[in-house]
């Protein structure tokens, strides 16, 4: 009753305190100059708000730069549109000339086909008719091959021969063929298919004559004219034996009414070289090949293999004469887009070209349109979004204003608060350092049992109080984002144990068995904040406590790698027998493992060499939470039920706080409960390996000693064997009594230890006294010494009778290392060196006879600590302020340490330290120099160890004693243990106090 009163009154100081900073009217800040040197940022944010982001600028630049805007998107459209019919005018102009030049090649690769396999046959003449006396070749010869072979000149609709012949040699090659050489029809008359040679006339004398001897069936008509005889038959045959090439006519009708060429070819008695001279050509030359090519029905058919979806117009045109001459094709010469393809029919000296163009006018540019009109409609959308953004703007600038007034106010009172908190804390940490001090010096004295459980009833009460401190404390902080973790060595199976032994009292009232395991797995020391890790740990404990009736609460912790392969058949046995909530299942909602749970490969490295994630469950039989309050119960302030608090008492706060702090460690939390069932609570958290690889040694008088342990819970007895590990005990474990009188019969027993469960004993209560009746028989020497592990549940009933029936070594649990060390110790005659003497001995041994000045400006605070440290043997001597701790501590002095309080008036503890190490650095400067005064005779360096005392537990109280060069830290209320620990760090070898 005496706890709960406490804390509410401690509750109602602090939120009237709270209330009052609510009221308090708060001044608004005035604006501040611009300062001399600004960053980029704050440059960028000053010019914004005082040029940029006034009413005044905003309503002068923003309608013109909406008009500017929707100026510019129609430029755009219109270019956007200009490009887009570009493009589409290039790709029509680049497909047209695709085309184009696609006809025109495969035009002109036709063409020279035809043109080899021309001058092929006249090779074939010469070879066959020239060069063979006599002749191999006939006119009904030449016709049959010719026509014969006309698929392989596909351009050519005829061909024929003419042999060259002299004015001398003209009457004997008349007789010869049998005809008269003819004179061709005039240039308006042509040769063709259905010319008459009867009616043509007589060759007049001439020098030289060209008279066809060999033609085609379809031109056998023209044998015997002269080709000498027409103008420009003459020409091309004077161009082609003085260049040795084929030469080209200019266009003509053919008795088709088409227009035609002639391709004409000479054939030499002698092969000539490709430098011959004309003169020599003339020579040699004995006859011409002509070849008759249809152009109109050649383009016809190219046409028409190159039939595609966009037609095309085509005109050939022979442009060696200033006027062109079509060769195909219409002269509609109207306007659009068109294309020229150059063709090459192998005769130099004429000129052709390949005129194309679409036929179907050009299709409108969709493309373009649609996206200028689209690019339009944006801007047009978007300047009408600005209109009414800027309108808009306008109207809530006033709110905006007033809501950075009221943002201003609220961080003012948030520091407020913050403030408030601190010097509430150490206001109220203060007097509680005098009430818990006055009472642990009054149990110190000469009480009665009933004054003995009145200052026990207000320690409690007093610690309460200082509890719920801190938590609003640490809410605080959490509010705020200040709470900040300690990085510092510890070790997590000492923490553990001294959290069992904090809850062994409860749990003993309620007849609940409390028990740890730590895995092997877990390195014995880590870098971490051991402080925060006790704080969850205790506060999951003290849950289960709290809601737990009957059965079990079980700590473990594991390496997460460790127990992502851990199947769940050892949930068919549990501590304590009662049914437990599957921890995996609160594995779970953990991101840390969420994944390797239900993977196949388990990587079992961790990520950094110097990192290690472990998990650490809290499993309890008790009531369990419902189902409808199970996701509210990280929330803070909130509770189960009212009828919770009013029964348990709390304030809804603890497990808001665990999760914060896991968050800090990079961890999660996370729980399964089952209602009437029981609770596992898991958090993960990552830790750092200490790089100092030296662990705590066991303890070397158990080394070679074995141990049976006899439990029939396979869970029970790994905690069992885990503890006796610990101290460096080779344990086997078993469940079966007759098994061990089986290896007694036999002799195979070797176990110096063996320590038997209470439950098992009360179970197999049969064969028990004849087990220990065969340990203590006379015919082994050296016969085991036998344990009975008790539980809190069963003790009260059962021990004495059955230890005073069979006069056995009793060991209470829970189990803890050190509990279980002296325990054996004393069963095995040894004497505990590590825990012969208390902790106060210890301590008492270290501060005997040292001289210690502690400052503190509160009389109660001095009484306390001066109290505190006189128990312990300590001279001490006490000064209230900074101005006579600098004079007792001006060096050179007698002094071995110093307790400074943080806050005191005319001058605080951080300025008299920097002080102090002043004066200190000046004397170890005139040491070196061997300016020394006498009493620094032997002394190589001066410091005097300074502690700091407060009750101003904030992050940045710490790291301010370190910048002052303190040496410690000791938070008020302070107990022997925190003095000790500190305390010890420079009393253990008094050589290190200078």
């Amino acid at each position: 009753m005496e706890g709960k009163g406490a804390v509410a009154v401690g509750l109602g100081f602090l939120g009237m305190g709270l209330d009052r900073v609510r009221l308090l009217p708060l001044p608004l800040p005035r604006p501040r100059p611009l300062p001399e040197k600004l960053s980029s940022k704050a440059l960028r944010g000053h010019v914004y708000s005082n040029y940029l982001g006034s009413r005044w600028a905003v309503q002068r630049w923003w309608r013109p730069l909406l008009l500017l805007w929707l100026v510019g998107f129609t430029l755009l459209a219109h270019s956007l549109f200009y490009n887009g019919s570009s493009e589409a005018v290039d790709k029509r102009r680049d497909s047209l000339a695709s085309m184009c030049d696609e006809r025109a090649r495969m035009l002109q690769d036709q063409f020279n086909v035809s043109m080899n396999h021309l001058q092929a046959l006249a090779i074939l003449v010469s070879t066959f008719h020239h060069a063979q006396n006599p002749s191999a070749i006939n006119q009904a010869t030449f016709a049959r091959y010719a026509e014969r072979t006309a698929f392989e000149r596909p351009l050519t609709s005829g061909v024929a021969y003419a042999v060259r012949v002299t004015h001398a040699e003209r009457d004997h090659f008349e007789r010869q063929q049998g005809w008269s050489i003819k004179k061709m029809y005039s240039s308006n008359k042509k040769y063709g298919p259905s010319g008459d040679a009867a009616a043509a006339e007589i060759r007049e004398p001439a020098e030289e004559y060209a008279p066809v001897i060999f033609a085609q069936d379809a031109y056998k008509n023209v044998i015997s004219f002269d080709m000498l005889s027409g103008v420009d038959d003459r020409e091309n045959i004077i161009r082609a034996r003085e260049s040795g090439k084929g030469v080209l006519t200019a266009p003509f009708k053919l008795l088709n009414s088409r227009l035609g060429v002639i391709l004409t070819y000479t054939v030499y008695n002698t092969e000539l070289p490709a430098n011959a001279r004309p003169q020599e050509r003339i020579q040699v030359a004995i006859g011409y090949l002509g070849g008759i090519f249809d152009i109109e029905a050649l383009v016809d058919k190219l046409l028409h293999q190159l039939a595609g979806k966009q037609s095309i117009m085509v005109n050939v045109y022979d442009t060696t004469n200033e006027w062109p001459i079509s060769m195909y094709g219409s002269n509609d010469t109207c306007g659009g887009m068109y294309h020229n393809s150059t063709l090459n029919f192998g005769d130099p000296s004429r000129r052709h070209e390949m005129h194309c163009r679409f036929m179907q006018k050009p299709p409108l540019p969709w493309s373009a349109i649609t996206s200028s009109l689209g690019t339009l409609v944006i801007g047009l959308l978007l300047g009408y979004i600005f209109y009414a953004t800027m309108h808009r703007i306008e109207k809530v600038e006033d709110d905006y204003q007033n809501m950075i007034e009221l943002k201003k106010r609220a961080e003012d009172a948030d520091v407020a608060k913050s403030q408030f908190l601190a010097t509430v804390s150490h206001e109220i940490r203060t007097p509680m350092n005098g009430v818990l001090g006055m009472l642990q010096m009054l149990m110190d004295t000469d009480l009665d049992t009933t004054q003995q459980d009145y200052v026990r009833t207000a320690q409690a009460s007093g610690k309460a109080l200082v509890s719920l401190i801190n938590e609003v404390l640490d809410q605080a902080k959490i509010e705020s984002g200040k709470l900040e973790l300690e990085a510092a060595p510890f070790d997590l199976r000492l923490v553990c144990d001294d959290i069992l032994s904090l809850f062994c009292g409860k749990a003993q009232e309620k007849g609940l068995e409390l028990a740890v395991y730590v895995s092997d797995q877990v390195p014995q020391t880590l870098i971490g904040d051991p402080g925060r890790m006790r704080q969850i740990i205790t506060n999951l404990m003290g849950n289960s406590i709290k809601f737990t009736k009957r059965g079990h609460i079980y700590l473990t912790v594991h390496v997460v790698e460790e127990v992502m392969v851990e199947t769940g058949t050892q949930y068919t046995d549990t501590l304590s027998g009662y049914p437990v909530a599957n921890r995996r299942h609160s594995w779970e909602s953990l991101r840390l493992l969420d994944m390797d749970l239900h993977s196949s490969e388990m990587p079992f490295t961790p990520i950094m060499p110097e990192t290690i994630k472990l998990i650490i469950s809290v499993e309890d039989t008790g009531a369990g939470i419902p189902l409808e309050a199970q996701s509210r119960i990280f929330t803070p302030f909130m509770q189960v039920g009212p009828s919770i608090a009013r029964i348990h008492g709390g304030t809804g706060i603890g497990l808001s706080i665990s999760k914060c702090l896991v968050h800090l460690m990079k961890g999660e939390i996370g729980f399964v409960s089952k209602p009437h069932v029981g609770s596992t609570f898991s958090f993960t958290a990552v830790l750092t390996r200490s790089r100092s690889n030296a662990n705590v040694a066991k303890s070397s008088g158990f080394k070679g000693i074995n141990a049976l342990v006899i439990d029939h819970r396979p869970v029970r007895a790994k905690v069992t064997k885990y503890h006796l590990q610990r101290l460096g005990v080779k344990t086997e474990l078993t469940t079966d009594v007759n098994q061990v009188i089986a290896k007694m019969n036999c002799g195979s027993l070797v176990a110096k230890l063996v320590l038997v469960e209470q439950e098992t004993w009360l179970k197999e209560s049969h064969s028990m006294p004849h087990l220990l009746s065969k340990l203590r028989s006379k015919d082994l020497p050296d016969s085991p010494k036998f344990f009975l592990l008790e539980n809190p549940i069963t003790s009260i009933k059962s021990n004495s009778h059955i230890s005073r029936e069979y006069n056995l070594n009793v060991i209470m649990k829970p189990l803890r290392a050190s509990m279980l060390q002296v325990s054996l110790r004393r069963a095995l005659g040894g004497v505990d060196k590590a825990h012969g003497k208390n902790g106060n001995s210890t301590l008492g041994s270290l501060l005997h006879k040292k001289q210690i000045i502690v400052v503190d400006d509160n009389v109660v605070n001095l009484k306390v600590a001066a109290g505190a440290l006189k128990k312990y043997g300590a001279e001490v001597v006490c000064a209230d302020n900074g101005k006579k701790a600098i004079a007792l501590l001006t060096p050179p002095h007698s002094f071995d340490a110093c307790f400074m309080d943080i806050q005191m008036p005319e001058m605080d503890g951080f300025e008299a330290t920097r002080r102090i190490r002043v004066m200190e650095r000046d004397l170890n400067e005139r040491i070196e120099k061997g300016e020394m005064p006498p009493e620094c005779a032997n002394i190589r360096t001066w410091r005097t160890p300074i502690l700091a005392m407060t009750a101003d537990v904030i992050q940045a109280t710490y790291e301010e004693c370190l910048r002052c060069e303190m040496d410690g830290y000791v938070s008020k209320p302070f107990e022997g243990e925190q003095l000790y620990r500190e305390v010890t760090r420079f009393f253990q070898n008094h050589d290190q106090v200078q």
